[in-house]
């Protein structure tokens, strides 16, 4: 996942999993009993009523079974529970394979941590009954799909029936493990999900692949249709009944999903991603749905104000499958979710689908900004597979795409008076021309291969809190369509897209689209048919054929990598045996991954039919973690990948480069003792400068080390002349672009100034805290930090403690903020804002931090800007 993570994805992986399987190994090494599956069992709690719709995003609740004592528990939804089900039915297999040997379990070593607290297995498992006296068990199902309304209300009688006798219950655990252990989620067995169950072995890749291959010889499409919903609402609380709204059309959709912006302003919302506001606008679109279907939620994600609901017919949630959340965000650092997106994915019937709500940067002038986040969202956001060792899936490769929220393009080139009048006069037509998001589609900056409907609705931003008249306040927004519905796809049809304009709660006003979609649904004597002839065709190939294939090269060099910035080279394979084959990179001897961290190939493993081509991306980013040992020289771009074929012959790769020295992911102490940018020094002085303990000097040197890094002076000073009044300063993130022109400023000396936006140096000013070795406040201090943050002398105290470069640097970025804070009138910072920012960076730990910790470093640096304590 990226830096926020998805509603309910609690457990946290190897740490947790290795915590809840220990337990379950109690029980399995004091048994004596030959017949493992008989004493043992888990199963899934699954729903008797048949008034009551699984629901498919909620917690798996997962029994666990040991002679007369059962232990239900409730585990979050996600990858991470499918991670600790897989490895629990891996247990079991161990001990079924010699059940009279106490099992080693020699494949639990991954998860082992040097340090643990005792306290996780409370937070990992939440028990619901200690001893059940009876359990809801269902059988195991077919693999047949409805394929008519009247089949339904039989299928659903027969789907909740509930065998109750021991033997049975028995006999169904044992079935139903294989599947159980493949999804946390409480959706039946179909035919999707049989095309994608985790398969290992290149038979199973290659049946996969040709069924995939023939999908339209036993598959016909069936129309659904979808509601689409985008709402800013402006922090507010929901005031009025959403039915105009969501329930605006003429019969009820088959599935809804609802998108919503800024649902908290708070900043405890920004900060810790908590709000109430949460269950108050899903009440309200609850009650808003259309009236004459029964819906059940199958999903909620959040990423701190931007929200989306999805919610089925009653009927149709058994054929969902596969479903996943995501966040990612994409505000100041790239990190903060004030701007981002959520979004889910998900398997319905035979087709795959994903469905985006974003809230792009603001500001008109800010379009390219939009784009960049667009263009982020599209690269980080990435799925994870039934399957944990298949890489993730990205937006872009699914065959239905819904992409909607709060865009935030604006209207160009026109004042705001001839916005209005075009408006009064029903122009829409000419105003759209000058419509930010048109032309940046047209010129293939954004949303490519996307589709959006006509829009004859007036804009949806900005009005007056409660009214329909456009904004009069200060700044006097023009109105723009900022909220909008695209989508990508075969088999879509549009069937209306408007605005809502009776609902007044906030400054925008929503906005629908309700789309009618070819699914696919799987036919069973045709899936049957065609699965015999891909075996029956299989079976004819040789076993004794040796997959082979050509590569394209197999050095590649990477030339001035720098920092934080992306290259990639592109490797094919070909194909040129006489059977498929399965490729994989795998580890090296005495070392944990395939490849260096700052090297990745996209994709890692995969399947090549016969005379097909397979192209893979060598990708070369320096982060944080890895620039340190590059800017000292103790690490080079240099590594062999070893591709493996099954079956088959390894083939060797050689990536080598150079990487370009940055004060990004250079210690405090190090700049210190460099008057001359970091590229003009030689490599062997600043090894040397890194080796260095605190207060030595190099012999040679008669300089004086400087008392704060150049490039902090030079960062704090241009913002301190220039963005002083700076509205939203370090609350809006800067250009990419421009963040690497800094970068190349900084580390080579020319230009003379800092190029780029107040906001791209305000970023880059974070970025560099954030890329520290060693933080401003030593690691050695932080627990320290912890137990004084509510008294301002031994605050200061720990801070009179610190080394003199780092007591530098932390006293002038403190002087520096305070006086920020003097023209707050300005550029609206306060106290509020700027602690929860530069405390998280000022302030490290070496482990994730809870919520406690973070509102004690926030607390400890809260005392330096609200006085000055020089």
């Amino acid at each position: 996942m990226d830096q926020s993570v998805a509603i309910q994805e609690t457990l946290e992986k190897e740490e947790n999993c290795i915590i809840m399987l220990s337990n379950v190994l109690s029980l399995l090494t004091t048994s004596q009993k030959a017949d493992c599956w008989d004493w043992f069992s888990i199963q899934r709690n699954m729903l008797s009523s048949a008034d009551v719709v699984a629901v498919v995003g909620a917690d798996s609740r997962v029994m666990v079974s040991y002679q007369d004592v059962e232990l239900e528990l409730r585990l979050p939804f996600g990858s991470h529970s499918r991670l600790f089900l897989s490895e629990v039915n891996r247990v079991l297999s161990d001990v079924c394979k010699s059940p009279s040997e106490e099992p080693l379990f020699e494949w639990l070593h991954k998860y082992r941590k040097a340090t643990r607290g005792k306290g996780v297995m409370k937070e990992a498992l939440t028990p619901i009954g200690a001893k059940l006296s009876k359990m809801n068990q269902h059988k195991k199902t077919d693999r047949r799909l409805p394929v008519r309304e009247d089949q339904r209300s039989n299928r659903e009688e027969e789907q909740h029936r509930v065998d109750s006798s021991p033997e049975s219950q028995g006999k169904a655990a044992r079935e139903d493990r294989d599947d159980m252990v493949r999804s946390s989620s409480h959706t039946l067995s179909n035919k999707a999900q049989m095309l994608t169950m985790p398969q290992f072995g290149l038979r199973d890749n290659l049946i996969r692949c040709e069924l995939l291959k023939n999908e339209d010889q036993y598959t016909y499409l069936e129309n659904y249709s979808f509601f689409l919903g985008t709402y800013n609402v402006n922090g507010q609380t929901p005031k009025e009944s959403l039915r105009p709204w969501l329930g605006s059309t003429p019969t009820p959709p088959d599935m809804y999903c609802v998108g919503f912006q800024e649902l908290d302003l708070s900043k405890e919302a920004f900060f810790f991603n908590d709000t109430p506001k949460e269950s108050e606008w899903m009440k309200a679109v609850i009650e808003g749905l259309h009236p004459d279907a029964k819906y059940a939620l199958i999903k909620l994600v959040r990423l701190v104000g931007i929200m989306m609901l999805f919610y089925v017919k009653k009927e149709h949630a058994e054929y969902i499958s596969e479903l996943e959340a995501e966040t990612v965000g994409t505000g100041i650092m790239g990190r903060m979710g004030n701007k981002g997106a959520v979004a889910i994915r998900f398997r319905f019937h035979n087709s795959d689908i994903c469905v985006v709500n974003s809230h792009l940067a603001a500001h008109a002038e800010e379009y390219e900004r939009r784009n960049q986040d667009y263009r982020d969202i599209c690269s980080r956001l990435q799925f994870h597979q039934l399957n944990p060792s298949l890489p993730p899936v990205p937006i872009m490769k699914h065959s239905v795409i819904f992409w909607l929220g709060d865009l935030n393009y604006r209207i160009n080139d026109l004042d705001l008076e001839n916005v209005k009048d075009l408006i009064s006069k029903k122009d829409l037509k000419t105003l759209y021309d000058y419509d930010q998001l048109k032309r940046q589609i047209e010129e293939d900056a954004v949303f490519v291969g996307f589709t959006e409907g006509e829009i004859d609705f007036q804009p949806t931003y900005k009005y007056d809190t409660g009214t329909d008249q456009w904004d009069t306040s200060e700044k006097c927004r023009a109105p723009a369509w900022c909220d909008r519905i695209l989508w990508r796809g075969k088999n879509i049809r549009q069937l209306h897209y408007e605005s809502h304009m009776v609902l007044k709660t906030s400054d925008h006003k929503p906005v629908s689209s309700l789309l009618e979609i070819g699914i696919k649904v799987v036919n069973d004597e045709a899936y049957k048919k065609t699965f015999e002839e891909i075996v029956r065709s299989i079976d004819k190939m040789e076993n004794d054929c040796i997959p082979s294939v050509t590569l394209s090269k197999r050095e590649f060099h990477f030339k001035d990598v720098k920092y934080m910035q992306h290259q990639a080279e592109t490797l094919t394979l070909h194909n040129d045996g006489q059977v498929p084959c399965q490729f994989e990179f795998i580890q090296k001897p005495d070392e944990p991954t395939y490849c260096k961290p700052w090297l990745t190939a996209n994709p890692s493993k995969g399947f090549i039919a016969q005379g097909g081509n397979v192209d893979i991306d060598l990708e070369v980013f320096v982060n944080r973690s890895t620039a340190p040992e590059l800017n000292s020289g103790l690490q080079q771009i240099e590594d062999i990948l070893v591709l493996h074929l099954e079956r088959g012959k390894d083939y060797f790769l050689s990536v080598t480069g150079n990487y370009l020295p940055s004060c990004y992911g250079t210690s405090i102490r190090t700049l210190c003792q460099l008057r001359e940018p970091i590229q003009d020094m030689p490599l062997e002085i600043i090894r040397e400068l890194t080796e260095l303990s605190e207060g030595e000097t190099r012999a040679e040197s008669t300089d004086k080390p400087l008392d704060i890094p150049k490039e902090i002076w030079m960062m704090v000073d241009h913002l301190f002349r220039n963005a002083s009044k700076q509205e939203d300063i370090f609350q809006q993130p800067g250009l990419r672009s421009e963040f690497q022109e800094i970068r190349d400023c900084l580390d080579t000396g020319t230009p003379d100034s800092l190029p780029g936006s107040n906001h791209s140096v305000a970023e880059a000013l974070l970025l560099f805290l954030d890329a520290l070795p060693e933080p401003v406040i030593p690691y050695s201090l932080y627990q320290q930090c912890l137990e004084c943050c509510s008294n301002t002398s031994q605050c200061k105290k720990v801070i009179s403690m610190l080394p003199q470069c780092h007591k530098n640097v932390f006293n002038y970025l403190a002087a520096f903020l305070r006086e920020l804070l003097k023209n707050a009138i300005h550029n609206r910072l306060n106290v509020n804002i700027l602690v929860p920012i530069f405390a998280a960076l000022l302030l490290r730990s070496t482990s994730k931090q809870d919520l406690a910790e973070k509102r004690k470093t926030q607390e400890f640096f809260h005392h330096f800007l609200v006085q000055d304590l020089s």
